[in-house]
């Protein structure tokens, strides 16, 4: 919603350039050149996103028998002398077809402007074509849904001053690159790439275009350090980089000449302070600096910027404060949209606040807010979106609601709220979105209550207490609703009023008791409209009817995980982004047909029991493939030669398989894989040392195969930079422990509140939606499972337990000061402990065990103060175990099997002279010392054995992933169950 109301008002300030119809007669042969482009096309105005003000211009082009003109034409501009076509406007005109290198627009060649946004190519290329228009000043191909690589052709346009080729997020800049486009194009005033793919860095030239004054680069995957000079244009105006999650940057010190009014940084890595030469920027109008990384305080110049309409300071690491020393707020009386989410703000909120008459979008999300909802709040009745989300308010929905008559939108998720729904909210005549998901709302609530909300479209009631009565009589909702959320709602089957709806974007279901088969007239709701469908941790088994590919011909994400669904595995329309079907009971093998979903960024078909082998065109069929997940499935044969041309992928996880095989080279293409697993199969091959040249490798998990080889000559500090965890156990390696280790186990100052993870991003006609996809981790030591439901980006862990690896434990080991986990048994190593494993502050687990080594165990370890599993049972240890801190915890089973040890917890005695036999005081524990001893031994081994069998699989990684789901600034959390 707030991106939204961002988006309409930039329209405000910078409106599209609209042609004007001309009294000049146009040349025959331009006019023929219309004709043939009109009849190219199919008219349909779902092309055009279904936009109310959407018409089909093209449809009044019609030869006229007097003077045969096409000047008059709607969106047709032509010069008042020579009667030839200067301008084309054929925005929102229900335009579906493609767009060829022949088109008979390229006859156009003295066109100075052309916009063709908000139609519908059909995933084409834009033709190379362009470069015959080389008077185009102005170039719009916005939101016309255009695939690929942006041809060179258009850096040929040397006199635009305006390009915007935004919010066609499968077009990409690669070869030529940002930097050759920002380098040719040197008149441009506008430059508008949003949802482009550029992948890439900003040029430092970008910083030398003096006539630019709009920039629009949001969500184009832009990363490094952004050019300061920049924001020093003298003419710049608007400038947008949000969604930019890899950008970094400061803002430098501004004069007052400045004549910028728009700065959007929301959801980059900016950083640093806001600086108090922020207040010079006299004529700014908005300011989202939102889920950045600037700290300190607000500077006191604030005050000074009184020309503002819209403010969102939210989700950055700014001092915590407390709603008095917020002051300058009252300086801001022209406010309309206000957001300080994510500060610290505890207390309840001051009356002060309702001196900001103006506003009209009010969001304070995430502030510890207290107190029950403010009736002085009932006051503000310019009020239009209210958004109180993730805070502690307590008691119930006031009645006095229902003064906020202008109220279209309120947010209120992620409260304590309590008891029923009050009958006053449903005198919000003009409400149009409702959201009080995860509260202790209870009650029973009939869904026929909502039918009194006429604008209603936006219902989400996930996660209270309540039970959601939807009644399966033929009763019609006049309202045709786009989101709906009923998560969690005790429902037992498939709202019956569903058949009747025709718009839904968003339907959430999940985490419900709905059991059996998804009847058939479910797969007809919305089936040309729905985005978002999410069926998951229900007890669905399959369909009804099972069709050959699923009917939502326009859907972006089907979460189906968690069910009991049987079968082969359902297939969604060419649009989906995101699927998951994991955690079902689907058999058979992958279809060839998933190979036509090019769009798809996220696949999860783990936890299954589908077989067969993997079709060879999973390593291209999706240039934005970022996540695979096929673990835990009966698949055989070889992994194919994955990605050997654009590559994506963060996460390729195919582990307890049946693959054999070696490790497909092209990998080495995945420059942006950061987890990599491809444990329990039957792989067999050397060590692939050449992964180490993927620079952002942080997760390596090649457990249970059959690899073989040394790997000490095979790895070297300059290798596996970013590498965080690796699990080499149950193989074959050999030879000696690597002399130099991987320098990302080094740090152990990292963010501990930064988990491994990555962001999707998805665009559709009607919202934006970011994906947090986590990584987790389940690691099983002597019999203990440590899961890890999120990994820290300082955990560290190392595996190489069951190999046939010998010599000495390098003393550079004790140099990985982020470790927490390690584990070396069941090897051949010799030699003693090194002393510098003392270093390991982090460590939590040491496993020792099953190799041949001598010597002491090192007092140094007494001083880890985290470690909680310690092994070095089965070896050739002698002398006194240490004592204090965390080694007075620990059994002895810890030490069993090395008979030269001696203090607690064994039976041995030490003196000066070495080990002494237990005492006869220390057998008798029980009323039969004997029995007792012998018992107590038998146990030990006993345990350990088992212990030993289950601590092989140290190590074990498996996927599961938690979705957090957000717009630009409320988002609505998918849990667990």
């Amino acid at each position: 919603m707030a991106s939204m109301l961002f988006l309409s008002f930039l329209l405000l300030l910078f409106p599209l350039t609209i042609s004007s119809a001309s009294s000049a007669t146009c040349v025959v042969d331009e006019r023929s050149a219309l004709l043939q482009f009109k009849q190219s096309f199919v008219i349909d105005c779902s092309a055009s996103a279904n936009d109310p003000s959407a018409h089909p211009k093209v449809q009044s082009w019609e030869l006229d028998d007097e003077n045969y003109g096409c000047c008059s034409w709607d969106g047709v501009q032509c010069d008042e002398d020579t009667g030839r076509v200067i301008g084309l406007d054929l925005s929102h005109s229900c335009l579906y077809g493609s767009i060829n290198s022949t088109s008979s627009l390229f006859h156009l060649v003295h066109l100075q402007s052309l916009n063709l946004a908000y139609n519908h190519f059909n995933y084409s290329n834009i033709p190379f074509g362009m470069d015959n228009l080389l008077r185009l000043t102005y170039l719009n191909l916005s939101s016309s849904s255009f695939f690929g690589q942006i041809p060179s052709s258009i850096l040929q346009l040397s006199q635009l001053t305006s390009l915007d080729l935004s919010r066609n997020d499968q077009l990409m800049l690669k070869d030529p690159d940002f930097g050759s486009l920002v380098q040719n194009l040197t008149s441009l005033e506008e430059l508008h790439l949003s949802w482009v793919d550029l992948s890439s860095t900003v040029p430092k030239i970008m910083a030398n275009l003096s006539s630019l004054k709009s920039v629009h680069l949001s969500s184009c995957g832009l990363s490094g350090e952004f050019p300061a000079g920049v924001f020093q244009l003298p003419k710049l105006q608007n400038l947008d980089l949000s969604y930019n999650w890899a950008l970094r940057g400061y803002l430098p010190e501004f004069n007052m000449t400045s004549p910028l009014q728009v700065l959007d940084l929301a959801k980059t890595s900016f950083s640093g302070v806001l600086p108090d030469s922020i207040g010079n920027l006299i004529s700014l109008n908005a300011v989202d600096v939102s889920s950045c990384k600037f700290s300190g305080d607000f500077p006191a110049s604030f005050g000074n910027l009184t020309q503002l309409v819209y403010l969102d300071l939210s989700f950055n690491n700014f001092q915590s404060h407390d709603f008095s020393s917020l002051s300058w707020i009252d300086k801001q009386s022209k406010v309309v949209v206000f957001g300080l989410s994510g500060i610290i703000l505890e207390g309840e909120i001051p009356s002060y606040f309702s001196n900001l008459t103006h506003v009209t979008t009010l969001v304070l999300t995430n502030c510890r807010i207290t107190g029950s909802i403010p009736s002085w709040i009932m006051k503000m009745t310019n009020l239009v979106y209210l958004d109180l989300s993730f805070n502690r308010l307590q008691g119930s929905i006031p009645h006095s609601i229902s003064q906020l008559t202008r109220l279209t939108n309120l947010q209120l998720p992620s409260n304590k709220l309590q008891g029923p729904l009050p009958d006053s909210l449903f005198q919000l005549q003009n409400l149009r979105a409702l959201n009080l998901a995860w509260n202790n709302l209870s009650g029973i609530v009939e869904l026929d209550m909502f039918s009194r909300l006429k604008k209603l479209t936006t219902l989400r009631l996930s996660g209270n207490r309540i039970s959601l009565l939807a009644n399966n009589n033929n009763n019609v909702f006049l309202q045709k609703f786009r989101i709906l959320g009923f998560a969690s709602c005790n429902l037992s089957h498939f709202p019956h009023f569903l058949q009747y709806q025709d718009e839904l974007l968003w339907l959430d279901l999940s985490n419900n008791n709905i059991h059996g088969q998804i009847p058939r007239w479910m797969l007809n709701t919305s089936k040309e409209s729905l985005k978002f469908i999410n069926l998951s941790y229900n007890f669905l088994t399959g369909f009804e009817f099972s069709p050959a590919g699923l009917p939502w011909t326009r859907v972006s994400i089907l979460d189906l995980r968690s069910n009991m669904l049987q079968g082969s595995l359902p297939i969604p329309a060419p649009s989906i982004k995101m699927y998951s079907a994991s955690n079902n009971n689907l058999t058979g093998e992958i279809p060839l047909c998933i190979c036509s979903l090019k769009f798809l960024s996220v696949l999860d078909l783990s936890h299954n029991k589908l077989g067969g082998m993997l079709p060879e065109c999973l390593g291209n069929f999706s240039s934005s493939l970022q996540l695979l997940n096929l673990g835990n499935n009966n698949f055989h044969g070889k992994i194919p030669q994955t990605h050997t041309k654009e590559c994506k992928l963060r996460m390729l996880v195919l582990g307890y398989n049946r693959l054999n095989g070696q490790v497909p080279r092209s990998l080495r293409n995945c420059s942006r894989l950061e987890m990599l697993i491809l444990g329990n199969n039957q792989i067999r091959d050397a060590f692939p040392a050449w992964l180490g040249a993927l620079e952002e490798l942080k997760v390596l998990i090649l457990r249970s195969n059959q690899f073989h080889s040394e790997l000490s000559s095979s790895t070297g500090s300059a290798e596996f930079p970013k590498l965080r965890v690796i699990d080499l156990s149950q193989n074959k390696f050999s030879g000696q422990l690597p002399a130099q280790c991987w320098n990302a186990m080094k740090l152990a100052d990292l963010d501990q509140l930064a988990y491994m993870g990555t962001f999707a991003n998805f665009l559709t006609e009607s919202f934006s939606l970011t994906v947090n996809l986590m990584y987790s981790m389940l690691i099983t030591n002597k019999g203990t499972e440590l899961a890890y439901a999120r990994i820290l980006e300082s955990f560290v862990a190392v595996d190489l337990s069951s190999n046939v690896f010998e010599g000495e434990i390098p003393k550079i080991i004790g140099s990985l000061k982020g470790l927490r986990l390690l584990n070396l048994s069941n090897n051949n190593l010799t030699g003693g402990i090194p002393s510098s494993l003392g270093n390991l502050a982090k460590l939590e687990s040491l496993d020792l065990s099953q190799n041949k080594l001598s010597g002491e165990i090192p007092q140094q370890l007494a001083q880890l103060h985290f470690l909680a599993v310690f092994n070095v049972s089965h070896n050739n240890l002698t002398g006194a175990i240490p004592i204090g801190n965390q080694f007075d915890t620990f059994q002895n089973d810890s030490y069993g099997g090395n008979w030269g040890l001696c203090g607690k917890p064994t039976f041995m005695k030490c003196d000066s002279l070495g080990v002494l036999p237990p005492s006869a005081s220390d057998l008798d524990e029980g009323e039969d010392s004997g029995s007792s001893f012998e018992f107590g031994w038998k146990s030990v081994l006993m345990g350990y054995g088992s212990g030993l069998v289950i601590g092989l699989v140290i190590g074990q990684i498996i996927l599961s992933r938690k979705y957090e789901w957000f717009l630009k600034i409320f988002s609505v959390k998918q849990r667990r169950k």
